[in-house]
């Protein structure tokens, strides 16, 4: 979509002017992470929340919905998709303070690492490819990765298949323990979807691996969720 230019009130009007136009013509919206929009307190997902938040983008977003398009958000895309309420609820709502949201890892401090995740649903098209109960490796790099919600709300996503990647051991075993959980998550959840699948998010880097990139990790790291959204268009 480019760059969202904030040095002015006319610039920004003109960015925003351009993100509707991009969205309106995309199927797919992907947040990334990286500091891709500058990090602080509550990472990039506070810039981020504050753009989408704007009447025209916030009515784009959910046109791109309505018309059966995806929307995916890694680390700090991820956080904002949780603080707009587009994952647990599949719209754009203001959030309070019970509920789920991403804040700093239990260790208060920047996690670089490789993680091992299982996926529990298939429920949203970014994972269809991906196989169900299979544990991928994908790096981790973030301050603000740990998962929390009431109890009440992380039962109503597993009921309703929401809760798409667990951090897991090398059993395969959803696990809490702090060598494999090293975020301090509830549930030791590490994505989600919302209740109609169509926007996924999580926080470990999918992006970030190829033929040579960690060779020396074991298992399997690609979880085919790019091939999944695009497949979701064409198959």
């Amino acid at each position: 979509i480019g760059v969202f230019n904030n040095l002015s009130q006319s610039n920004i009007l003109d960015s925003i002017d351009n993100f509707v136009k991009e969205i309106e013509n995309s199927q797919i919206l992907m947040l990334p992470g990286g500091f891709s929009a500058g990090d602080e307190p509550d990472g990039s997902a506070k810039f981020m929340v504050a753009v989408l938040k704007n009447e025209k983008i916030k009515k784009a977003i959910n046109n791109l919905l309505k018309r059966d398009g995806l929307i995916l958000g890694i680390c700090n895309g991820f956080q904002t998709l949780i603080k707009l309420g587009l994952i647990t609820d599949g719209v754009i709502k203001d959030q309070d303070v019970h509920s789920p949201t991403l804040t700093m890892n239990s260790i208060g401090r920047h996690i670089s690492t490789m993680g091992y995740i299982k996926v529990m649903s298939n429920l949203s098209p970014w994972l269809r490819k991906a196989e169900l109960g299979g544990v991928y490796a994908n790096p981790a790099s973030h301050g603000e990765g740990r998962f929390v919600a009431q109890s009440k709300d992380i039962e109503k996503f597993i009921s309703n298949g929401q809760i798409a990647t667990m951090y897991a051991d090398l059993d395969l075993s959803p696990n809490i323990g702090d060598n494999y959980n090293f975020n301090g998550s509830y549930m030791a959840v590490e994505g989600m979807s919302s209740p109609d699948g169509k926007v996924f998010g999580k926080i470990l880097h999918s992006e970030r691996i190829g033929r040579g990139v960690a060779i020396n990790v074991y298992g399997e790291q690609d979880m085919k969720i790019f091939e999944s959204g695009v497949e979701y268009f064409t198959a």
